[in-house]
């Protein structure tokens, strides 16, 4: 899934990333699935919990080196002093006295408006995206919660300034944009796809080898418990968004007694498989452009035909665009796809697509360069690929193109405008991988943890609302507290609803989690 990130062209839209079905949890024969997914004794074998005693003291009480450092391009809350530093953990877990990797951190001081609780660590998405560029951008919306945390946040392994991995230059990735049809017509346009998504593969393979075994999930989730050590935390304080949430369960699962408070919003579900999880997010995505056509007026129906008419020109033909590039079907899905994340970045749908229809693809062409974190140079950022790695390391399934084939009707009947895009991606996203995955789906049981806040908002489009309770029901009775915003967009916090700021506020400064079942609906 992608990443909840701002971008200056979408003002304060959440983008979560696609190969949509990435890092996201999958069965791995690829059958014909009913969408819940495998049950608990069917998930193949599961990381366990790991005693911290287990990694020696030179890692566990190391000393942080914190300097001054600048809040990357486009960060927010000005006047904020942000502290770098890097954090040391093993490449690999099975050898902690091994080769180290270096986990690059940032953090706010506690502005010390009440009694420091200790840090509050985020992670807000992807798998891949980078919490050093994020925390800056949103950090303004936990001015509440710094009065009595340190907020850090961090690049996972594999990504950005931690080991980050790189799996083609930018030449060939516009290249591939130009060649690549997302949505495949014909044999050659197949052939095309597929040979494309082995290439990427081999190219991670090749400049990443080092670390592309050992970039999964469970891996971060052990990071982050050396972190909490290093930090001087007796309990892991945490704030999930988006894959966040599925980092967070992890953790939990891992670590059950070294819970403290936990929030998690945006929630993967991590009860379905992947091909259940595409068909979740086909329905949240239709879903929430069904509810933009109704905010306009429009019968959500008779609007999807237009958007698949324009689909069908495209494809025929790009349309032309700024510049010398051109708009593309699989560029315009993106650029469509991206306003649903947020009601705020609604109107430049309706922007965009009144453009299109007289023939300028350009606004389309700008979003779908935000998704992509595509800049004006032509320079395109590796979130994705680093995206790529984790979750095809974290997940064993691999779809085969004529088992994606069969099941692109379904798809279609879910979702007339996304169905299919998300129906290849699961054949596309890992094809022919270099490296084998790990599990089946992930496990976030935690019995014994302390309370976790589980937060569903009910327009969400890319974790879409019903994966919240899910959430919650796997942590465990007593543990997974499920909160409701009856909202639009992905995620809840900082959204508009006083009644969910103020119950994750009151949970995370306070201590005290609402009654499980608690609706929000403004």
């Amino acid at each position: 899934m992608r990443r909840f990130v701002r971008s200056t062209a979408l003002a304060a839209a959440g983008v979560l990333v696609t190969g949509l079905a990435a890092g996201c949890s999958s069965s791995d024969d690829g059958g014909e699935s009913d969408g819940k997914g495998p049950s608990a004794s069917a998930r193949g074998p599961q990381p366990k919990p790991d005693p911290s005693s287990a990694l020696p003291a030179s890692l566990t009480s190391q000393k942080l080196d914190w300097s001054r450092c600048k809040a990357p391009e486009g960060g927010s809350a000005p006047g904020t002093e942000w502290q770098c530093s890097t954090l040391k953990v093993p490449l690999d877990y099975a050898k902690p006295d091994g080769e180290r990797i270096g986990i690059a951190l940032i953090r706010a001081r506690s502005t010390g408006k009440g009694d420091r609780i200790g840090s509050l660590v985020f992670n807000f998405g992807g798998p891949g995206g980078s919490g050093v560029s994020g925390l800056p951008s949103f950090a303004d919306s936990y001015d509440t919660l710094r009065e009595r945390y340190d907020l850090v946040s961090f690049d996972p392994r594999g990504v950005g300034a931690s080991e980050g991995v790189r799996c083609r230059d930018d030449r060939a990735t516009q290249a591939a944009e130009k060649r690549v049809d997302l949505t495949p017509d014909n044999p050659a346009e197949e052939k095309a796809y597929f040979k494309d998504a082995t290439e990427f593969g081999a190219g991670c393979a090749r400049n990443a080898k080092k670390v592309i075994e050992h970039v999964s999930t469970a891996d971060a989730a052990r990071d982050m418990d050396v972190m909490r050590q290093v930090l001087g935390d007796d309990k892991l304080h945490y704030f999930g968004i988006s894959y966040g949430t599925e980092l967070g369960g992890t953790y939990a699962h891992l670590f059950p007694h070294r819970v403290g408070r936990l929030t998690f919003d945006a929630v993967v579900d991590p009860s379905t498989d992947s091909i259940g999880h595409a068909e979740n997010q086909a329905k949240g995505f239709q879903r929430a452009l069904d509810n933009y056509f109704r905010s306009r007026g429009q019968e959500p129906k008779a609007g999807a035909a237009k958007i698949a008419k324009l689909f069908e020109r495209l494809d025929a033909e790009p349309m032309r665009a700024s510049g010398d590039r051109k708009l593309t079907e699989s560029l315009a899905s993106t650029g469509i796809l991206v306003t649903l994340y947020s009601k705020q970045t609604w109107p430049a749908l309706t922007s965009a697509l009144a453009d299109a229809e007289k023939g300028d693809g350009s606004a389309l062409l700008q979003l779908a360069d935000a998704y992509n974190e595509r800049d004006p140079s032509g320079h395109y950022s590796t979130q994705s690929h680093s995206q790529r790695a984790i979750s095809c390391l974290d997940s064993k399934a691999r779809t085969s193109p004529e088992e994606a084939k069969k099941r692109l009707g379904r798809f279609r009947d879910i979702s007339p405008v996304f169905g299919e895009f998300l129906g290849w991606d699961t054949a596309g996203w890992c094809h022919e991988w270099p490296v084998a995955g790990l599990y089946d789906s992930p496990e976030v049981s935690a019995p014994g943890a302390a309370p976790i806040l589980v937060v569903g908002n009910t327009g969400d489009p890319a974790t879409p609302y019903e994966g919240a309770r899910k959430m919650a029901d796997e942590l465990g009775k007593d543990v997974g507290i499920h909160l409701t915003w009856k909202g639009e967009g992905h995620g809840a916090y900082g959204n508009g609803s006083s009644c969910v700021d103020d119950t994750i506020d009151t949970y995370l400064l306070e201590g005290k989690p609402p009654k499980d079942g608690k609706v929000c609906s403004s």
